[in-house]
């Protein structure tokens, strides 16, 4: 089945067998509805990635496709602040990465625990709201506010996963990103470039709204400098993870990474980006880039879309180029994001890679009932594997 660094035989994302040989692939596009093209659905029939899905995508494919900066030096990191409750001792970090606000972030460890630990980045979602950032998956040395409590009921079983698992025995970081929370563009800013009303820098009702509609002229910004708005992710998140391994509370050793929805486009592209990184876990972001059309594109973030990427390879290339390196992928069979046969054609893609790269236990697709989320049994999933993998 398999020969030389390609693999044979393998259908990606299209229910055709036809499609299993590279030829066929640029004849064959899935046109599942006119629901959002239209009259120019039949465009992915010509627009098709000229690729061969054959080829094993490589560490330094996506990292030569995502490349911003040449190195992932924190600068001038210092601690802030430091507290301790709820069986979590805290601090408030921050750094440089070169350009805008200082980056913010939050270092967890379980409370009078001596030693060092296996180190975590946890990486907050989108959400359509960037007001907020790390808050959205850890309590720092204040109570979460009532938007913050609303959305972890909605997403993550109530709980800031986050201080949960360092208190399961992690050294775990929760940072904010390019465009949420410390790292955020000023209301007044967006404002006039979208030629809108300014509205209040303190309402995360108001600025939430914008800030999605901003993130369109960004993404524009981004192309105009020769990157993009996943590989500015990427970078700030391999600093982060950087910070992390430098810290003498974390053995000397591979991080694990863990994120919902966005935050999972985040594991994957960190781990596909970052050698620190030795075990990922990716929650709710899963899909084949056929399945996508024509329905389910407009409800993503541009952080899902790297331009480039459908030449290079598909998501489930990006989460797997590092096998045989441990990857868990929860999917939702009830995902409003992502079409199930799309998350079906990733789970048989990523087997596929790691049975190549002889390593096929170390790949785990799990697929749990219900929509969108990252519920308390998920959580535990999640938690034991890290474990495992880790320690």
């Amino acid at each position: 089945m398999f020969e030389g660094s390609k693999l044979t035989n393998l259908t990606v994302g299209c229910p055709r067998p036809a499609c299993a040989n590279a030829a066929a692939v640029q004849n064959c596009a899935v046109i599942r509805s006119s629901a959002h093209l239209g009259s120019y659905s039949d465009l992915s029939r010509v627009a098709v990635p000229r690729r061969d899905p054959a080829v094993v995508v490589e560490p330094r494919d996506v990292i030569g496709l995502l490349d911003f900066a040449p190195d992932d030096e924190p600068r001038e990191p210092r601690v802030d602040g430091r507290w301790s409750r709820d069986g979590v001792d805290g601090e408030e970090v921050s750094w440089s990465v070169g350009y805008g606000p200082r980056t913010r972030a939050w270092l967890l460890r379980p409370a009078a625990r001596s030693g060092p630990l296996p180190g975590v980045v946890a990486l907050h979602s989108h959400d359509g709201a960037k007001f907020h950032g790390k808050e959205k998956i850890a309590d720092g040395p204040h109570p979460a506010g009532p938007d913050m409590v609303a959305l972890r009921e909605r997403s993550y079983g109530g709980r800031a996963f986050a201080n949960e698992l360092a208190r399961r025995g992690f050294v775990v970081l929760v940072h904010d990103v390019f465009l949420w929370g410390s790292r955020r563009f000023d209301a007044s800013t967006m404002a006039g470039a979208l030629g809108l009303a300014v509205v209040p820098d303190d309402d995360p009702a108001a600025y939430n709204p914008l800030a999605s509609r901003h993130e369109h002229l960004v993404a524009k910004y981004c192309t105009v400098l020769g990157t993009s708005m996943a590989a500015l992710v990427a970078y700030e998140d391999r600093v982060a993870a950087r910070y992390l391994a430098s810290r003498a509370e974390v053995v000397d050793g591979p991080l694990g990474c863990v994120g919902l929805s966005g935050g999972g486009a985040r594991a994957a592209l960190l781990s596909a980006t970052s050698p620190r990184i030795g075990a990922t876990v990716i929650t709710g972001m899963m899909t084949t880039h056929d399945a996508m059309l024509d329905r389910h594109v407009a409800g993503h973030t541009w952080m899902f879309f790297p331009p480039g990427l459908p030449r290079l390879g598909d998501w489930p290339d990006v989460a797997g180029c590092r096998a045989p390196s441990p990857l868990l992928v929860q999917y939702l069979r009830d995902d409003h994001l992502f079409p199930l046969d799309g998350m079906e054609a990733a789970d048989r893609r990523l087997g596929e890679i790691y049975r190549h790269r002889g390593a096929p236990a170390a790949y785990v697709g799990e697929f749990h009932p219900g929509d969108h989320r990252f519920d308390l049994a998920m959580q535990e999933s999640a938690f034991a594997r890290l474990s495992a993998w880790l320690t």
